[in-house]
């Protein structure tokens, strides 16, 4: 651990400026093809053999003493958002409208700097390190579901896994980490409600799509108040309501548009079928017609709480007790989710704010930045978890 610890700080000012490459050459969702040449690029640098998965990913192993005794993943993303950069930094984004709003280039320097770290070290440290830098964290299907399917967890099969996340919230040189459940599941909601439409004057000749498009949005409200365990987050929010163009014509159609959140995936599939149910059954009753899709996304982020637990006690001798925090439970959503629910994960937090520095904006902003003494953090810890975790 102090060989990782004293190797991550002389390597950070190196991976800062990896960091502000990437930050000035952001790439959107699947289009991460000079993010994934470069990552190709410094792997071969550090003679890290590695395979390309799902078109942009890249899927790195370093082996240790006894390969075959163990198997630890590490997961990067390295999507960026559809966002206009507001930043004035020197190396702000060259790619008008596409920013690193999400710290996605923070991730993929901790973990490149971790795989120099763990590569260097390789002859100190027993098994195989799997190095997963995944596209598409940000839009569905999810970068992490099309490596699963193209066998990212095989070959060798990882016993646990581990990711890093961005936190504007925590302060530089702390991390966080929490058991259980830590992040909803995502999913979107589209309907479109149909009649024959006709004049606002006469609505007893038709059927009045914006009252029962009003109807439905407040009453689908109650599949969660009156059929979730109270005990057990979730959301679902209406987010748009389209329709009509004029004050005298009830439109033919309207369409919503929506996002369900839960902590549960039995809940989940539950609420899925009752929005469907009740979706149907008012409109159909109040003489309309109706076309529901659920385009399901990420599964929850699940944290094995013997594996988050073990992760903690090794940051708290990293970082020292009082720098080790508990991550606060979240309804946003993260494709890492589909990793956590096929083998055992731990997905937990890095520091990045500084508010003395004014360094406190929100991930999806388009002022969002960091603290880069965090990138030291990031590429300590990943490298001693590589090196340590036997699960």
């Amino acid at each position: 651990m102090d060989r990782i610890k004293q190797l991550a700080k002389e390597y950070a000012a190196e991976f800062i400026q990896i960091r502000h490459h990437l930050h000035a050459h952001p790439e959107l969702s699947y289009q991460e093809y000079e993010t994934s040449k470069f990552v190709q690029q410094k792997l071969g640098e550090y003679g890290i053999p590695f395979e390309v998965k799902a078109t942009t990913g890249v899927i790195g192993i370093i082996e240790g003493k006894n390969p075959q005794s163990r198997t630890v993943a590490l997961r990067a993303d390295m999507d960026a958002l559809p966002i206009k950069e507001q930043n004035t930094v020197s190396y702000k984004s060259q790619n008008e409208g596409v920013m690193h709003a999400c710290g996605h280039d923070v991730h993929t320097s901790c973990l490149l700097g971790a795989a120099k770290i763990l590569s260097q070290l390789k002859n100190d440290w027993e098994g195989t390190v799997k190095l997963i830098f995944q596209p598409g964290e940000e839009k569905n299907p999810g970068g992490a579901s099309l490596l699963i399917k193209e066998g990212v967890l095989q070959n060798p099969a990882p016993q646990c896994i581990f990711g890093l996340h961005v936190n504007p919230q925590l302060e530089v040189g702390k991390l966080s980490f929490r058991s259980g459940k830590v992040m909803a599941s995502a999913d979107e909601i589209y309907i479109t409600i149909k009649s024959k439409g006709g004049h606002a004057a006469a609505p007893h000749l038709t059927a009045d799509t914006i009252l029962i498009a009003s109807h439905l949005i407040v009453s689908l409200q109650q599949i969660i108040s009156r059929n979730n365990n109270p005990l057990s987050p979730s959301v679902l929010s209406i987010t748009s309501f389209q329709g009509g163009t004029t004050t005298n014509v009830i439109p033919s159609e309207v369409k919503l548009m929506g996002t369900f959140r839960a902590m549960d995936e039995e809940w989940r599939a539950k609420a899925h079928q009752l929005i469907r149910h009740h979706a149907t059954q008012l409109v159909q009753a109040m003489g309309a017609e109706i076309a529901l899709h659920i385009d399901v996304g990420y599964p929850t982020v699940y944290n094995n709480e013997a594996l988050t637990t073990l992760a903690k006690n090794i940051a708290e001798m990293y970082m020292g007790t009082g720098n080790v925090e508990e991550t606060e439970i979240r309804m946003g959503a993260e494709d890492f989710g589909y990793y956590s629910q096929r083998i055992p994960a731990c997905f937990f937090r890095l520091g990045t704010a500084n508010a003395a520095k004014g360094i406190t904006a929100g991930v999806h902003t388009p002022l969002f930045n960091i603290d880069e003494a965090a990138i030291e953090t990031g590429i300590g810890i990943m490298a001693t978890l590589g090196a340590q975790v036997s699960f």
